[in-house]
Order: structure tokens, then C-alpha cells, then sequence
């Protein structure tokens, strides 16, 4: 009997490789400096080549895209907001250079993706006269701690699985509690949801396994899926990148596996390339997401995405990894533009800029997003609602409402 929710059937083709799309021809230079003229700068440090390449690289045409947009439709008059990056490569060497040149240049903002780059990070960039947007990661210990210079748009991942995982045993239907298994990689943003989620999910009736660990890349998941198999998994957590998920759907499914094993992650496993190349093995998929689909051409900030992708380089990319990378942008430039607005461009720095997000409360992405930050001391989340999704019949489609993610504080922190 097949362990599964999945709500629709379809037939798709299997592709035969992922191509991953460099950003030489969409992303500014590498340089530290601003330009001529009225120019305010933000940086990126993003691992943009190596294992999580594919991923970020997507993030990035988001950031490039939405700056462009924004200078374009002059988002702040007489004013051009520059987007400069740095390639860090997963080295976190590589890193710590490129964080202190920018820095040294007085760049007010700097986003970062990587979370054990965020870990180091920590509260020096108080010190360091520094805004620090943690991009889409949410990390416990830092989405909840005292106000400080330090900003996430997302929820933890452990609360965005609780929403998926509250969903699922909402449409369990067997007598046993389903055994639950995570898959994650070995780093701070694999690991961290394995505390709390594991902890929510018992509280839910989950019977949790022992997780497993795997690489950036995921080139065979045969002996993961087989160890899962004899433990007699029903819910298998993938806190992968879109390699991670592909490989798992497409040898669950060349091992037998797909009416044993139901399958579910986040938002950065998923696109429509990994939908297209998982083929009929991605049905009934479940994922978390901060944002509507690309689909969803209702929405106004869909589709002026896909209208600028059209007109910058006439394809479109369906990768929740773009539509972050352009949300976060959409918060960074607000907040400049709020910053001039409040103490002028002759003043603006990582100090005007934080005020700004302090006082951020409601600010409405065209749709895509409603992110706030003012009165809440102890959160630094910016976005705290998601909804599930699941591949139906090939496409992405939205399974429940709007939900509101339970707030799994970490222990020994005092809420005001």
C-alpha cells in the first residue's frame, strides 16, 4: 500500500542532466567600491560556485534582477542602489576576505547566505558599523535574540517543516504513528532544524529515526534510501539543495521505494527543473514556501517577475531560490530608500539603515511577501507565515492555507 497523500497522478519526462546557468553576463563585478555619482552599495558574499552553485546562482539573477527593476523604475530619484557580490566558494577563508574588504569600503549592508558564515558573523557587525541580512536562512539562535544588527527573512527551519509535518499527520490515515526521518546536509543549516523539528515532531505522534547526512551534491542516494527502507520509514524530510531532492526522488523511485516512503523538504530543494527531471517520482512532493508559485500569475509580483526575466534575457527561471533572492532585494532597497528619506543621502549608513528596519512593519513585496520587524525585540524573523505546497499532475500546487508557523524559541531565551 502505497504511504502517500498524493492528491494527483501524471506522467512527465525524465531529463537526463541539470544544467546550472553562471552569472557572468548578470552580475556586477566583484568589487568593493562605489560607484560615480549618487550610489548607495549592498554586498553579497554567496558560495557561487562550488556544491551549492545552482542554487545560489538562481538566488543572485533574483538580486541582479529586482536592482535592476528598482534603479530602472527610480525606486529613490537621483539615486542608483549598487549590487555588488563576492564568491566565497563554501571557503570560509575566502569569506572572512571578502567580508572584511567590504567592510573596509563602508558598504552599509552586507547579505549573507552561508549559515556557518553567519554563525561567525554573530554580533561583530555591530563592531563593524555593519547591517547583516541573513538572506533566506533562519537560524534559531540568531532569528531569536535581542535586537541587534542582525536580520533573517524567514522562519527557522524547523518551524517551517512543523507547518509541513502538521499537514501531514492531519492526512495520515493509518492506525501506527508514521516513523518520521530527516535528511539533511552537514552543516549549520542541515543540522539546526534537527532539535526542534525532531522535538515538534513527537509532540505531533511522529516516531523519529535517526537522520541522515549527505553532501552539497547528491549524486546517489541508494544506500541513504536503503537504510531508510529496513528502518521502515513513512516520512522521509529532505533538507537538501535541488540536486539532494532529484537524486532521492528519482532512485526512491528506481529502488520501489515511492509507495513505501512519502516524500517532503523546503523551499531551496525545489524548482521546476527538479520537478521536470524527478519526473512522475516528484508527485505528491510536499513543500514549504514563504511565497506563491510561479504559477500563480494572479499574483502581481509573480508576474512582474516573469515579465523582467522575459525582458533581461527572454527565458523565465522557476526556482523559489530567484524569487528570494528578489524579495530580500525588495526589503534591502526599502530600507535605503526609507534611510534617505528619514536623514538624507549625505548621511545614510548601516546605523540609518537599521532604524529603517527596526521600523519596517507590513512593507508588501507586490504580493510575494508581507515582512515586518518593528516591535519585536526578541524576533528577527521577518516573514512568519507559509503555506504547503505539493506536485500535482507536474505542476505546483497550493495545499493549504496561509499558516501562521509555530514560534519554537530556543531554550533559556526569555521572550519580552
Amino acid at each position: 500500500m502505497r504511504k502517500s497523500i498524493v492528491k494527483g497522478k501524471g506522467l512527465w519526462v525524465l531529463a537526463l542532466a541539470l544544467a546550472v546557468v553562471l552569472l557572468v553576463t548578470a552580475c556586477a563585478p566583484a568589487e568593493t567600491g562605489l560607484g560615480e555619482g549618487k550610489t548607495v552599495a549592498f554586498a553579497a558574499i554567496e558560495p557561487i560556485t562550488g556544491g551549492a552553485s545552482a542554487t545560489i546562482q538562481d538566488f543572485m539573477l533574483g538580486v541582479h534582477d529586482y536592482t535592476r527593476y528598482f534603479n530602472e523604475e527610480e525606486g529613490i530619484p537621483d539615486v542608483t542602489i549598487e549590487a555588488l557580490w563576492a564568491d566565497d566558494a563554501l571557503q570560509f577563508a575566502q569569506f572572512m576576505s571578502a567580508y572584511q574588504r567590504f567592510v573596509a569600503n563602508g558598504v552599509p549592508i552586507i547579505r549573507i547566505m552561508e549559515a556557518d558564515a553567519l554563525e561567525w558573523v554573530g554580533n561583530r557587525c555591530a563592531k563593524d558599523n555593519v547591517v547583516v541580512f541573513g538572506s533566506t536562512i533562519g537560524i534559531e539562535t540568531m532569528s531569536y535574540s535581542p535586537k541587534g544588527c542582525r536580520y533573517f527573512l524567514s522562519p527557522t527551519q524547523a518551524e517551517q517543516f512543523a507547518v509541513v509535518a502538521k499537514y501531514f499527520m492531519e492526512n495520515w490515515e493509518e492506525q501506527t504513528p508514521p516513523k518520521l526521518a530527516f535528511v539533511a546536509i552537514d552543516n549549520v543549516w542541515g543540522q539546526e532544524l534537527q532539535g526542534k523539528g525532531r522535538k515538534y515532531a513527537q509532540s505531533l505522534g511522529f516516531e523519529v529515526l535517526p537522520s541522515e547526512t549527505v553532501p552539497f551534491v547528491v549524486l546517489d542516494a541508494t544506500t541513504e534510501l536503503l537504510r531508510l527502507r529496513d528502518q521502515g520509514a513513512d516520512f522521509v524530510y529532505l533538507q537538501v539543495l535541488v540536486s539532494g531532492t532529484t537524486a532521492f526522488l528519482r532512485d526512491a523511485e528506481r529502488l520501489g521505494l515511492l509507495g513505501e516512503m512519502h516524500f517532503a523538504g523546503g523551499p531551496s530543494g525545489i524548482s521546476s527543473a527538479a520537478i521536470e527531471f524527478a519526473g512522475i517520482a516528484s508527485e505528491g512532493y510536499l513543500v514549504s514556501m514563504q511565497g506563491p508559485w510561479f504559477d500563480e500569475t494572479e499574483v502581481s509580483g509573480i508576474r512582474l517577475m516573469l515579465d523582467q526575466q522575459m525582458k533581461y534575457r527572454g527565458k523565465v527561471v522557476k526556482n523559489m531560490a530567484y524569487q528570494y533572492g528578489w524579495v530580500e532585494t525588495a526589503a534591502a532597497c526599502e530600507a535605503i530608500r526609507r534611510a534617505i528619506d528619514n536623514v538624507g543621502y549625505d548621511n545614510v549608513d548601516s546605523a540609518a539603515i537599521k532604524e529603517a528596519l527596526d521600523n519596517m512593519e507590513g512593507f508588501d513585496v507586490n504580493g510575494l511577501a508581507t515582512i515586518t520587524y518593528k516591535d519585536r525585540p526578541l524576533d528577527r524573523r521577518g516573514i512568519t507565515r507559509v503555506a504547503v505546497y505539493q506536485v500535482q499532475d507536474g505542476n505546483m500546487v497550493r495545499a493549504t492555507d496561509w499558516r501562521e508557523v509555530p514560534s519554537l524559541v530556543p531554550e533559556g531565551l526569555v521572550r519580552e
